[in-house]
């Protein structure tokens, strides 16, 4: 059985109880060694057979994972944060489909998640945002041509970029193109929940200065939006004033 297991946004406690289990009781691990966080192996079996996939291809993955199957082994593929984002498990899966070989996947803390809780934000504010864009820039990976940065940032939505660190220029070129004012609220947040966890704090136009200051290009994800700015409106969910399903607030006027 292969299990693609979402390892979180670095920090190790903050696997799921399922994926720990996981690795605890696993034959064999394949994991993402360029961003997975090591100290998740620690959990592993002594005698786990354990794989960086940073240097292999997809066809070397899959002969890892025939190999494991033949000798009845339970194998981890290892993925960064939820393996459905940016995860390329979709290539491995209709491999292992194509092969009669059963897998399953365990969601993960996406880093989008741990940079929210670094920044102490709420992507979905009142009267600010109710919508979050996950996105990048374009890079090896080509964008569809209505996914392009500059008319995705148009709507105001509240944006997290992934994998564009290395691309701030056009990233800031982008967003100002779709009409952002150069003073929209911008953060970058490198390693979200690791130890060495950097938060650099600017707007869309300083983004080039915030990338120097941070001195990385990778590991990091850039947010954008009046989310992190102060001013939003009250949640009607608390609000006295309104009733729903499981408040009336008539009751409550009489309280």
């Amino acid at each position: 059985m292969i299990y693609f297991v979402g390892a979180g946004p670095g920090a190790p406690d903050l696997i799921t109880v399922r994926g720990k289990e996981l690795i605890e009781r696993c034959d064999q691990i394949i994991y993402a060694g360029s961003l997975v966080n090591p100290a998740l192996l620690d959990f592993a079996k002594k005698d786990c057979k354990i794989y960086n996939s940073a240097s292999m291809t997809l066809e070397a993955v899959v002969d890892r994972f025939i190999y494991g199957e033949k000798e009845r082994w339970l194998t981890v593929r290892l993925h960064t944060g939820d393996p459905s984002i940016y995860g390329a498990i979709r290539e491995q899966m209709d491999a292992l489909a194509a092969c009669s070989i059963p897998f399953a996947v365990v969601p993960g803390v996406s880093s989008f998640c741990g940079a929210a809780a670094a920044l102490n934000a709420e992507y979905t504010l009142p009267g600010v945002s109710q919508t979050l864009i996950i996105s990048r820039s374009v890079g090896r990976t080509a964008m569809p041509p209505k996914e392009d940065l500059s008319l995705l940032a148009a709507h105001g939505a509240s944006m997290a970029i992934f994998l564009s660190t290395g691309l701030i220029e056009d990233v800031r070129s982008k967003l100002l193109e779709a009409g952002l004012a150069p003073e929209t609220p911008a953060a970058i947040v490198y390693k979200a929940t690791w130890p060495d966890e950097k938060v650099i704090r600017g707007t869309v136009d300083t983004l080039p200065a915030m990338r120097i200051e941070l001195g990385a290009d990778k590991t990091a994800l850039i947010l954008v939006g009046g989310f992190l700015e102060n001013a939003y409106e009250r949640s009607k969910l608390y609000d006295p004033a309104f009733s729903h399903g499981f408040r009336n607030k008539e009751q409550i006027r009489k309280k």
